[in-house]
């Protein structure tokens, strides 16, 4: 397995992240116990969830599997650094009481209370804000957060989902106060979906931020969806069907393919490796709903991309260029 730092920190954490949303809406809690032994056994040691992830009347089902595997000993919750994340709503279903969603100090120390107990820990490594929260100033945040470090509850804070002008500010805030500010930004970021390069890469890198990829396949748009459909019969679904719907999305994908099957590359490897390539970047979140799934992702670890291979994938899916010259002339 190779590391690297999160971000400014001095936490090392693999170059692959395991992503969890799908343990119990997809995967059973067996299932997924064993898959994070075999994550753990193959050194990956950064696991991603969300108190949301359960979704509908199941929310926080996710954490309450971690929970379990944790509970099991071994050394599992030692050797893992846990992130998740708050900002959804966590009320119960039909009861639309206010103050149990977005980023208000009360919130915050009610959901980190919850995910500790779901999560069977008595600390976070990496508490992530799940969505800009445009209602409360970073000033209440930063000091619900820096309570919480004090008292030993999380570690590291880090942001999901926020533009670049928000990572700005929140450290930015964060400074001002003597704070350590947002560590991370976990972002939309793959060959198809390249606009976090414009701003939203250049501000953690500028700000010391490690950025955490998700929808690394893009919805299974970049994992050989086309072969499949005309090898196996199997339709795309989905991020990726509603791509594919659009004629010249769809040609670009088969270029993609085309290009890979001539260098004897797998699709979904390949995106994963692309984006380890990529400037900022610690390390794309995979969300395998099997262990074979799991052995894919692992395998792009060791996959070394030819120049040729790179400038193919830049001409077939081209990034929007530096800010400001992309958007200004």
């Amino acid at each position: 397995m190779k590391y690297t730092q999160l971000g400014r920190t001095g936490l090392k954490v693999s170059r692959l992240v395991l992503g969890t949303m799908n343990f119990g809406p997809q995967t059973d809690e067996p299932t997924s116990h064993s898959i994070m032994d075999a994550a753990l056994g193959a050194g990956l040691n950064f696991f991603d969830t969300a108190n949301v992830y359960g979704w509908g009347e199941n929310k926080g089902r996710t954490e309450e599997i971690l929970g379990t595997w944790f509970a099991q000993g071994g050394g599992r919750r030692d050797k893992t650094v846990l992130a998740t994340k708050v900002y959804a709503n966590m009320a119960g279903e039909g009861e639309p009481w206010p103050n149990y969603d977005r980023l208000s100090a009360l919130n915050i120390r009610r959901a980190v209370e919850a995910s500790l107990k779901r999560l069977q820990t008595d600390y976070i490594d990496l508490y992530q804000f799940h969505h800009v929260d445009r209602r409360t100033p970073f000033e209440e945040i930063w000091q619900a957060v820096d309570v919480l470090i004090q008292q030993g509850k999380i570690l590291y804070a880090g942001s999901s989902n926020f533009p670049g002008y928000k990572i700005a500010q929140a450290n930015e805030t964060a400074a001002r106060r003597g704070s350590f500010g947002l560590v991370s930004e976990q972002c939309l970021y793959n060959l198809a979906e390249r606009r976090a390069e414009m701003e939203i890469v250049p501000a953690a890198q500028e700000y010391g931020l490690g950025v955490i990829p998700w929808s690394p396949l893009h919805g299974g748009l970049l994992g050989g969806v086309i072969k499949k459909e005309v090898e196996g019969g199997r339709r795309a679904s989905g991020r990726s069907a509603d791509a594919l719907a659009n004629s010249s999305v769809r040609a670009q994908v088969q270029a993609y393919e085309d290009l890979l099957d001539k260098h004897g590359l797998e699709p979904g490897e390949t995106a994963l490796a692309w984006l380890l390539t990529r400037p900022g970047v610690t390390g794309p979140i995979v969300g395998p709903r099997t262990a074979e799934q799991l052995e894919s992702a692992l395998r792009a670890l060791e996959l070394e991309l030819s120049q040729e291979v790179l400038s193919g994938l830049d001409e077939i899916f081209p990034g929007p260029g530096a800010s400001p010259e992309a958007f200004a002339w």
